[in-house]
């Protein structure tokens, strides 16, 4: 039997430069943000430690696809900047 298609979309973000995010697509994320934050080169590797800011699992490629394309259009950074974004210290 075949395993389920599924897969996550997500964001990560820079704890070093909060203003340096990445939107990606994989079926395991724990991997993932360990790949982000020990492979020995990449967009990254300047910017670590990067810490999760969101996942969304879909249940088919397709629709991951499409929606990890959305974030990374100009209307798509603008939701997750207004629904994602880290609230500054001391505020709820």
């Amino acid at each position: 039997m075949r395993e389920p298609e599924k897969r996550i979309v997500y964001i990560v973000r820079s704890e070093t430069d909060a203003s340096r995010h990445y939107v990606g697509i994989t079926s395991n994320l724990r991997n993932r943000l360990e790949w982000h934050n020990h492979a020995p080169a990449g967009y990254g590797i300047r910017h670590r430690p990067w810490s999760l800011v969101v996942s969304m699992e879909f249940p088919k490629m397709a629709a991951a696809v499409r929606f990890e394309k959305y974030l990374k259009s100009g209307s798509g950074r603008a939701f997750a900047k207004r629904h994602f974004a880290v609230a500054p210290e001391g505020s709820v």
